[in-house]
């Protein structure tokens, strides 16, 4: 199945996946945000917020093919 990954700020620059264009994902059934962090490359320590579908959630949020997971990274005092 397929989600499609977006990342703002510095992730867009340090990794694969960029804020004005969403890019898919090939992840396994029972995959979450974690996984999809982990194939990407992305440390979840660089990740402060999580969005799937447009909702704030976490990294164990399980994923369904579609979806839409959007990493943010803190910044200035977050």
């Amino acid at each position: 199945m397929k989600v499609n990954l977006k990342c703002f700020a510095d992730l867009a620059e340090r990794f694969d996946c960029d804020y004005r264009e969403s890019k898919p994902i090939d992840i396994t059934e029972g995959a979450t945000v974690s996984h999809v962090l982990e194939q990407s490359g992305i440390p979840e320590n660089d990740v402060r917020i999580v969005f799937v579908n447009g909702q704030v959630t976490r990294s164990n949020q399980l994923l369904s093919h579609g979806d839409r997971v959007t990493l943010v990274p803190a910044t200035g005092g977050m």
